[in-house]
């Protein structure tokens, strides 16, 4: 599964797998399931109605086609109803949140990316991109990642409590603050579901950095034991 790096807002690298081709074409044909049942509703409502304000219809009919995808992604933080059945979401490539005019680019070059050549120039360049980006994306600087599902982290996971003889191995966890340990526990929540240690090497080495240790205890078991005395140490 190819995967691209996401720079967290902590500064340090995520890997999210890459939307598939599959998943966004599926995204994009539920979308339009939607986009045509909506349209049926209104040419019904227009049938039975007899207004003589036609151009009243026509905005009906024709904007929602036009700005769906825009205001969908504006409005649910990156994803269309299609997108979010599918559990794929817009992101952008330095790891802070879409802007709207991220969004308004995608939105400008979809109409290339899609209508032009049957949008057969976004599926080459989704599948062979390497960074899953249709032409919009790559203006934009986003790309289409797939959601995994988040186990919860339980306190047998990570906040273990200390019994009340346990003796902290490190005391300059007293240092930390509440947000230095919060990035540990991603870190680890990363390796546990993701397979990815990259993170956990990082947050090991900017611990010890920052609190001056050097021990051998392999990084897994050193943030476990900086969590543990840190909720030893801060509970008194």
């Amino acid at each position: 599964m190819q995967t691209i790096k996401v720079r967290t807002t902590q500064n340090v690298f995520i890997a999210y797998p890459i939307g598939s081709v599959g998943d966004r074409i599926l995204a994009f044909l539920l979308d339009r399931l939607i986009l045509i049942a909506y349209t049926i509703f209104i040419v019904a409502l227009f049938l039975n109605a007899n207004m003589e304000v036609a151009w009243i219809w026509m905005m009906m009919l024709g904007l929602p086609w036009l700005f769906y995808h825009l205001l969908f992604e504006i409005f649910m933080n990156g994803q269309s109803p299609g997108k979010r059945v599918m559990k794929i979401q817009v992101v952008r490539l330095d790891g802070t949140p879409p802007t709207i005019g991220n969004y308004i680019m995608r939105w400008i070059f979809s109409f290339i990316d899609f209508y032009f050549l049957s949008g057969v120039i976004a599926v080459v360049m989704i599948a062979m991109g390497g960074k899953g980006q249709r032409l919009g994306d790559v203006v934009a600087g986003t790309s289409v990642v797939k959601l995994i599902e988040q186990k919860e982290i339980t306190s047998s996971d990570i906040f273990v409590s200390p019994e009340e003889t346990y003796v902290p191995t490190f005391e300059q966890v007293i240092q930390l603050t509440e947000n230095d340990i919060e990035l540990i526990q991603r870190a680890l929540e990363v390796n546990r579901d993701q397979g990815n240690a990259q993170p956990l090497l990082v947050v090991t080495e900017r611990i010890k950095s920052l609190l001056g240790i050097q021990t051998d205890l392999p990084p897994i078991k050193f943030l476990y034991t900086i969590i543990k005395d840190f909720n030893h140490i801060t509970a008194k």
